[in-house]
């Protein structure tokens, strides 16, 4: 058997949705230029559109997934439970040292049950996240996969004392955040290759940019009816940009309501989608990523919700809940990291499974 040195790990990467594939960007470069670890990719198809998907493997430069199935539609349990099943067998199949996930999707939680009924160890990646609205499915999805993890990826400071505050301390480490390495090497590429503001007539500073997306606001036609009227008010001020998820598109069309004086586009890539978020006065979305990214370009944000869980953007002043009447004192937020997340996730897997 080869020393410790020369040993090469296998992790297995599950991936499902949009905000994976750009954490999946930053991490597999690291993954790829560390020569003690290798990594097989697998795409659950939780985000089987074209835009919404294969787009962004495009666009990175993500090597194909390993393995990808094409598990998407029907309720919470059923997604997930076929999502187990599956991810079950290339986890069997692999034998690998340990499984990442990213975030909260259903793709997060099947792959995080499928591991730890496999004792293989669990790399949460965004772990600590807390909303504390149990209503949403994405707060079920983070907590359960944080408390069958091994390594706890945590964005932020606040992140680790959620997790203490739940008795998880082992294995709990802050290495910063996946999604400003992604930012911070997509922009260079989105202002060199994007051209989504000239096919739009945009001029830069004088449009908003909208996303909505979450159950909570497209279950519910009441309060679907309500952003939608909001975003309309917006749309007085400046012209707002909505790249429309399929799964609103449905719900619109479900409730009847129109979206007239809103600029609907499909959903786009990941470079298009930096350069419009580099370039809008303001942004208005229900997405966690999307605050965050926010922050990143310095666009205020306005959440479409009545909680978040990057409670720093609202404290440092480039967020605010929309019911709420403003802003907070502006500041930097310095705990994000220094765009090295990945190098230095890559770092913390390597060190505990050379302890292992």
């Amino acid at each position: 058997m080869p020393g410790a040195q020369s040993r090469r790990w296998r992790i297995v990467s599950i991936v499902g949705a949009r905000p994976q594939f750009i954490k999946a960007f930053p991490f597999s470069r690291a993954v790829r230029a560390h020569p003690a670890l290798e990594e097989v990719l697998v795409h659950t198809g939780q985000h089987f559109d074209a835009n919404m998907s294969d787009i962004f493997f495009r666009e990175l430069g993500i090597a194909p997934p390993h393995h990808a199935f094409d598990i998407h539609g029907g309720s919470h349990a059923a997604m997930t439970g076929r999502m187990l099943t599956a991810i079950e067998e290339v986890l069997v199949a692999e034998m690998p040292d340990a499984v990442v996930v990213y975030g909260d999707t259903n793709s997060t939680l099947a792959g995080a049950l499928a591991a730890a009924k496999l004792h293989i160890p669990v790399v949460h990646i965004e772990a600590g996240l807390r909303s504390f609205n149990r209503r949403m499915p994405e707060e079920i999805n983070r907590v359960v996969a944080d408390h069958v993890s091994t390594l706890l990826l945590c964005p932020t400071r606040l992140a680790v004392e959620n997790l203490a505050a739940e008795g998880i301390t082992r294995g709990v480490h802050n290495p910063g955040d996946l999604m400003f390495d992604a930012t911070l090497l997509a922009t260079v590429l989105a202002e060199k290759h994007a051209r989504i503001l000239a096919t739009l007539n945009l001029s830069p500073g004088h449009y908003a940019l909208a996303t909505v997306h979450r159950a909570e606001n497209t279950d519910d036609p009441a309060q679907l009816a309500k952003v939608v009227a909001y975003l309309k008010a917006e749309a007085e001020k400046q012209p707002v940009v909505l790249p429309l998820h399929p799964r609103t598109q449905h719900a619109l069309a479900a409730a009847g309501l129109d979206t007239r004086g809103l600029i609907v586009i499909d959903p786009v890539g990941y470079l298009d989608m930096s350069q419009l978020l580099h370039h809008a006065a303001r942004v208005f979305t229900d997405s966690g990523g999307l605050q965050k990214e926010a922050y990143f370009h310095r666009v205020p944000c306005v959440t479409l919700r009545g909680e978040t869980e990057w409670v720093e953007t609202i404290s440092h002043g480039w967020n605010r809940l929309w019911t709420d009447p403003g802003y907070a004192p502006r500041k930097d937020i310095r705990e994000y990291g220094d765009g090295h997340a990945a190098e230095a996730m890559a770092e913390i897997i390597v060190a505990y499974l050379s302890r292992a």
